[in-house]
Order: C-alpha cells, then sequence, then structure tokens
C-alpha cells in the first residue's frame, strides 16, 4: 500500500488548501475523503484493495471535526506529516490516526468515534 494521507471533513478551502501545500514536500499521496464514502472501511480507503466495500452510501450527518488518517507512513514520516502540520500555521486538528491492522476494517465513523473517546480522555488526564 502506497504511503497516504486520508483528509476527512476538511470544508474550509483555505485551511484545506494550507494543509495541502504544507504536507506536498514530504511526497505522500493526499486524498480527500468524501462524506458520502464514510461506511466503507478506512483500510480500503487508504488503498487496502484486499479489504471489501460497502455497497451503500452514508447520508447521515457530518463529522464533528476535520480527521487526518495517515496509513503507510514510517514513525519518521508521520513526525514529519505533524511537524509540517504545526508548521502550516493552519490551527489545530485533534483528530489524528495512523492506520493499523486492529483499525484498518472500521469505517470512518467508528474511527472518529474511537479517536474523539481517546481525545477526550487525554483532555482529562491533563
Amino acid at each position: 500500500m502506497r504511503e497516504t494521507i486520508l483528509l476527512f471533513h476538511f470544508k474550509e478551502k483555505d485551511k484545506r488548501n494550507k494543509l495541502t501545500r504544507a504536507l506536498l514536500p514530504l511526497h505522500i499521496k493526499i486524498r480527500e475523503v468524501a462524506q458520502k464514502d464514510y461506511l466503507q472501511p478506512v483500510g480500503y480507503l487508504a488503498g487496502n484493495k484486499e479489504i471489501l466495500t460497502v455497497e451503500e452510501d452514508y447520508t447521515g450527518e457530518e463529522l464533528e471535526g476535520e480527521m487526518i488518517l495517515m496509513a503507510g507512513l514510517s514513525g519518521s514520516q508521520v513526525d514529519a506529516v505533524l511537524k509540517a502540520i504545526r508548521k502550516s500555521g493552519i490551527g489545530p486538528i485533534p483528530y489524528k490516526a495512523v492506520l493499523t491492522p486492529a483499525n484498518q476494517e472500521w469505517d470512518v465513523l467508528k474511527l472518529f468515534q474511537e479517536i474523539r473517546a481517546e481525545h477526550e480522555q487525554m483532555k482529562r488526564s491533563n
């Protein structure tokens, strides 16, 4: 699977463009995921064609925030992505994840729910 960054719910064009410009020097594929694809397994969306797709389009509510999923990246590449995001000046993106064998079968909604729960837990711990 090719190194890929998936973007979810980046509706603000200026913010999306700044993020894309910040990530371009890393030579990692960037893909915006349409809301209708939120029922698809995230591993499939990231390019793993061995994961079965869902025939149904999502017609529900949009995510409550922007989310980034990094797939196939090394640890140093993840660090470079996070650094590029910070330097871009677009502000915080609290919902970030790395594709793993444990979450690749989850749909976008489940991934967002899990990341949001982890984020809330970390905020309570601080």
